[in-house]
């Protein structure tokens, strides 16, 4: 086979993957039942292709959670957590946590639904090692309360951001305000005592 048309066909495979990640991502953030069958339908491919890709629905959650994951990890570091005070970069760690929660909700569910929760704290890991990374600096400069450990305080953020999210969404609470009462809570939460 010609190196063009192993292009063309790593190309054609790389779209079509691509394609079935944006079509999950559309049918959770719809509310639609998620399923293979409907997920080729989404995304124009025949359900061969699908498999080829994803054998399961596990595995295709999985790989779209990833991909958020990846996006999220964008999201923070473009919050710049290394600059200035930890506190302080703590709270533009969180409007950019909020910001990216906002827009995952179905697939969230979805993850909850069809992956296990050790895989999903597994793909979660690179977040809260930066973020962990970022309430370790705040300890070190006395920014950051240090009678708690990192881990309890990174779980506690977790926690707190989907609490919030939730919150928002059932109860009919703007966003807006409920990104002041996370973000006050928040502060409150790693003030140092």
């Amino acid at each position: 086979m010609s190196p063009q048309a192993v292009d063309h066909r790593r190309a054609t495979a790389e779209r079509n993957a691509a394609a079935i990640l944006d079509a999950t991502e559309r049918l959770v953030a719809s509310g639609a039942t998620l399923s293979m069958a409907g997920v080729a339908v989404e995304a124009k491919v025949s359900r061969p292709t699908l498999y080829a890709h994803f054998p399961s629905l596990g595995a295709l959650v999985e790989a779209a959670v990833a991909r958020v994951i990846e996006s999220s990890l964008s999201a923070l570091q473009a919050a710049q957590p290394d600059l200035g005070p930890a506190d302080e970069a703590l709270q533009r760690v969180l409007g950019a946590s909020w910001t990216e929660i906002a827009k995952q909700d179905g697939l969230a569910r979805a993850a909850a639904e069809h992956l296990p929760a050790a895989r999903l704290h597994a793909q979660h890991a690179p977040l809260m090692g930066q973020l962990a990374e970022l309430l370790r600096r705040g300890q070190k400069e006395g920014t950051i309360r240090k009678d708690l450990p990192v881990e309890w305080l990174v779980r506690s953020y977790v926690a707190l951001v989907h609490a919030a999210d939730d919150y928002a969404r059932t109860r009919g609470l703007k966003r807006s305000e409920a990104r002041a009462h996370l973000a006050l809570t928040m502060r409150d939460l790693v003030a140092v005592r």
